[in-house]
């Protein structure tokens, strides 16, 4: 009979061991980024090759969405029943092999099927490879859970500049089986880390159900088996970060660029810049987020990060000029550097797989509401005004920090 909840075994796992799964950890969370991003910039010639229009295409592509949401819940029971190290090399096998499927499609309804199972598989390892990080971030008692998104960030820039350097080299069919071929290679060398090491725990794993971890340092207190209601409603709470910060991140992807060409007659190159610094930021923000955390804590953070958006943002969308239009999304990248990653790890915390699933599928959902939100509040009103509504959420985001500390009694 197969082992529930293996992530809750006692594995006192040494130094040396965990310096190499906090480097195994960090390759597939790159090779994520690498992935998705190689996706994301073959799919102009994925549209001529289906002939699919804008909105066929933008059907098929919700099936990305649709497979991710779908999964997340079900892939957080799977990591508490097989553990998070075999079910996140099961799913980056998924993804490579996946991601090869789009150019062998000749139909807008083939490409919405193989986009589902490649969204499944995305969606999967978001939440099999960020339950196994907190484990790791538990067992070294240090904040460093955004040196991995920072390494998503970097694979995904990475994947996209090269995916556009050899665009015309390649066609997408051989790009995207390159990916396959990477990402098997990848799975088969950082894979037999994970597998060969099982979820590091402290002896002294005995948290109790409504335990709420200290916010300051990451602590070795076992997530609850169950959920109460009073630990599910402070997992929601940081879904709802999540979610601030992602709709945040998905409005700058696709309304960054319209906004300063349009808003502001930038060139289209010097327009496509402003997105480039939100990444670069973001990136830059992530990179030092364990300082950061080690200096500030958890919810000085997560205030300051929200306020600093805010602010960044208001910035972005509401300046007369080119230059402080790109500072703002500076700035704005900075402040939502640490948000996700620390608002995925605290969830995770209360309440193990599960609770990194709903901060997850939270964040998701934020992504996908951004962009059509922003659309539907730039015909009524104004582009511009239709951003602030990424200030506004970065505020409520520093707003339910500030609760939730409250309501941990901290």
């Amino acid at each position: 009979m197969p082992l529930i909840n293996k992530t809750r075994t006692h594995n006192v796992v040494p130094g040396n061991a965990l310096t190499r799964l906090r480097v195994a950890l960090t390759v597939f969370f790159a090779m994520d980024g690498f992935i998705f991003a190689g996706w994301v910039v073959r799919i102009p010639a994925i549209k001529e090759q289906t002939g699919a229009s804008a909105g066929a295409l933008g059907l098929a592509l919700l099936g990305v969405s649709a497979g991710a949401v779908i999964t997340m819940m079900f892939t957080g029971r799977l990591c508490r029943r097989y553990g998070s190290h075999p079910v996140t090399v099961a799913c980056a096998v998924l993804l490579s092999l996946s991601v090869a499927l789009p150019p062998l499609t000749h139909s807008v309804l083939a490409l919405g099927a193989v986009l589902l199972v490649f969204g499944g598989a995305y969606g999967s390892i978001n939440v099999a490879f960020n339950s196994a990080a907190i484990d790791l971030v538990r067992a070294l008692r240090r904040p460093v859970m955004p040196s991995f998104h920072a390494a998503f960030s970097l694979g995904g820039m990475t994947g996209a500049g090269l995916g556009s350097l050899i665009a015309g080299a390649l066609t997408p069919t051989q790009h995207l089986f390159c990916l396959t071929a990477i990402g098997l290679a990848v799975t088969f060398f950082a894979g037999r880390t994970l597998l060969r090491t099982p979820p590091p725990t402290a002896p002294d794993d005995h948290a109790p159900d409504d335990h709420v971890p200290d916010e300051n340092t990451p602590r070795a207190a076992s997530a609850p088996r169950r959920m109460t209601p009073r630990t599910r409603l402070l997992v929601v709470t940081f879904g709802l970060i999540a979610l601030c910060t992602a709709y945040g991140e998905g409005a700058m992807a696709d309304w960054s660029a319209l906004h300063l060409e349009q808003d502001l007659g930038a060139a289209p190159g010097a327009a496509a810049i402003g997105y480039s610094c939100f990444a670069l930021a973001m990136t830059v923000g992530r990179l030092s987020g364990t300082r950061l955390l080690e200096v500030l804590g958890q919810t000085r953070t997560l205030v300051f990060g929200g306020t600093t958006a805010a602010l960044g943002m208001l910035l972005g969308a509401l300046a007369p000029a080119l230059w402080a239009a790109l500072l703002g999304f500076a700035v704005t990248g900075l402040g939502l550097a640490n948000l996700f990653p620390v608002a995925v790890e605290r969830a995770g915390r209360l309440a193990g797989p599960e609770g990194v699933a709903v901060a997850s599928t939270f964040g998701y959902g934020g992504m996908l509401l951004g962009p059509p939100a922003i659309g539907f509040m730039a015909e009524w009103i104004s582009l511009p005004a239709a951003l602030t509504t990424v200030a506004a959420l970065a505020a409520t985001a520093a707003a339910i920090a500030l609760l939730t500390r409250h309501t941990a009694g901290h």
